[in-house]
């Protein structure tokens, strides 16, 4: 797999700077202006900010870190999904479960239902390329992300318009949030509940059908309650579908853009791990202080806010390089860490290399691009390839 570098000349800025700027005009050069104040700083009205990988590892491992107090997760979260989503939970009760449903997300199992979902999706995209076509990969990824998300919620195969509905269903109720966001307004809770009911709805009745063969089903059989398969349901909505969509885009013009070559399933996985801390897929992690701590240097007291840059730390390693190892504690950071650790990390991983393997077992090049603007994740709006 050898894809050819982009037409286009390299410009001074490069093209991910482009795509967090469009995104967060005001927030991203802010984000970054904070980088250099130090590993840990203070921002009147923002939190107590973390820039570096070693701290910000360090709080995700401390329970005096918390996703259920002022500022964290929960105040965006909670009015939406409810009280009882990994998103929002801290506690005996988050570690309950997270283990009913990390049987669900075992890498044999999520490989099997990526290869099922996409094998039709992916020989019709690896045809159109081999044929010479010219590709928008962003509209093929919502396609594919939608249908697989389709299938985890239970909703079985869908055309591609519906694929391509639910997922702008998700991209609608994330993009409410920004990076400066500490809680959603009455009128963006009442239109996100909207679509995760109907998400939730979808869900509930597979879970009553108890088929095992799909994930709702398998949650019924784990011991998880109606309720928890519901919420479940809607943080994966939220969450998986355009993570992956997002970034196998930014994946691909990355290794465009740098001449990458990709020549075996070892190599494939370190330039998508070092393609996702350049990209970082998510780029601002919150916490809230529940005890008197300290975040580096920098004395907290409960109620405070902890904004963990997230990527500011990935950067701080250096430009676009698969060539060079992780440090430990930037080992998948983007993805959380210790009892928080992304659970459906198996699944998005999986996507993410059926998708990749395809489109970089051709000579691919970056026709066209535009990027997105009024998002959460940065991303392309459009993203044409063709393959010589």
């Amino acid at each position: 797999m050898s894809p050819a570098p982009s037409a286009a000349p390299p410009s001074r800025l490069d093209h991910e700077a482009r795509l967090y700027l469009a995104a967060h005009p005001l927030a991203y050069p802010l984000v970054r202006l904070l980088a250099r104040l130090g590993p840990v700083v203070r921002v009147p009205g923002l939190g107590v900010v973390v820039n570096d990988a070693a701290v910000a590892r360090a709080v995700l491992n401390d329970e005096r870190f918390r996703k259920d107090g002022p500022g964290s997760p929960a105040d965006l979260w909670t009015p939406v999904l409810g009280p009882s989503v990994l998103l929002n939970m801290e506690g005996p009760d988050h570690l309950a479960l997270r283990r009913k449903l990390m049987p669900l997300f075992t890498p044999a199992y999520v490989s099997g239902l990526v290869a099922d979902v996409l094998r039709e999706p992916l020989k019709a995209l690896d045809a159109r390329l081999a044929r010479g076509e010219t590709v928008d990969l962003v509209d093929a990824m919502r396609v594919m992300a939608g249908a697989v998300i389709c299938r985890t919620i239970g909703l079985g195969e869908v055309p591609e318009e519906r694929a391509r509905e639910l997922f702008a269903e998700g991209e609608r109720v994330v993009s409410m949030v920004s990076l400066r966001s500490r809680r959603l307004s009455d009128r963006q809770v009442a239109i996100a509940r909207r679509v995760l009911d109907r998400i939730g709805d979808i869900a509930q009745a597979a879970y009553e059908a108890g088929d095992e063969s799909t994930v709702m089903g398998r949650m019924r059989a784990q011991g998880l309650s109606a309720a928890e398969a519901r919420g479940a349901a809607g943080a994966f909505f939220l969450t998986g579908t355009e993570t992956v969509a997002t970034f196998v885009p930014r994946l691909v013009a990355l290794v465009c853009d740098h001449g990458t070559t990709v020549d075996g399933p070892d190599r494939l996985d370190r330039v998508i791990d070092e393609a996702m801390r350049v990209t970082t897929p998510t780029p601002v992690m919150l916490r809230s202080v529940a005890e008197p701590a300290l975040v580096g240097e920098v004395a907290v007291r409960p109620g405070d806010r902890v904004l963990i840059a997230t990527h500011n730390c990935a950067r701080a390693h250096g430009p676009f390089d698969p060539s060079r190892p992780h440090p430990p504690e930037l080992r998948h950071l983007w993805f959380g860490a210790g009892p928080h650790f992304c659970i459906g990390y198996p699944l998005a991983l999986a996507e993410i290399r059926a998708v990749a393997s395809t489109v970089l077992s051709h000579r691919v090049r970056v026709v066209r691009r535009r990027a997105a603007r009024g998002v959460l994740i940065p991303t392309y709006e459009h993203l044409w390839i063709t393959a010589s």
